[in-house]
């Protein structure tokens, strides 16, 4: 899958020890969700265990990043029960892309949220 090879190519670059231990998670939940698809039952059942594999800490705000997710679980789901080819991987790193832009957004949503001052 490209999109692997190109976190895998990513980690050997990168520099800083936080970043490549980011780029490592999200190789492995790739993975992961290749393994999955190979193994399910069907694609409802693809896509219930895929969605809850830690895309957010304990799975606590996986629910708010829904619709890229599922466009992402579908498009390797796919891709590992036969649709391969180019329009296939560029449909991946797409979905991908949103995916990690929603992901982003949640989490500086989270960090920028004023803290309300204490009454006195």
């Amino acid at each position: 899958m490209r999109l692997m090879e190109e976190l895998e190519q990513r980690i050997a670059q990168e520099q800083s020890l936080f970043r490549a231990q980011l780029l490592r998670e999200d190789l492995a939940r790739l993975n992961k969700l290749r393994a999955l698809a190979r193994t399910a039952a069907d694609a409802a059942a693809y896509r219930k265990t895929a969605s809850r594999i830690g895309w957010t800490p304990g799975d606590l705000r996986t629910h708010e990043l829904r619709m890229p997710l599922d466009v992402l679980l579908d498009a390797v789901y796919a891709y590992e029960t036969g649709t391969t080819g180019d329009e296939q991987e560029a449909r991946i790193v797409a979905a991908w892309g949103e995916l990690l832009r929603i992901r982003v957004e949640r989490l500086v949503g989270c960090l920028s949220t004023p803290v309300p001052k204490p009454t006195e």
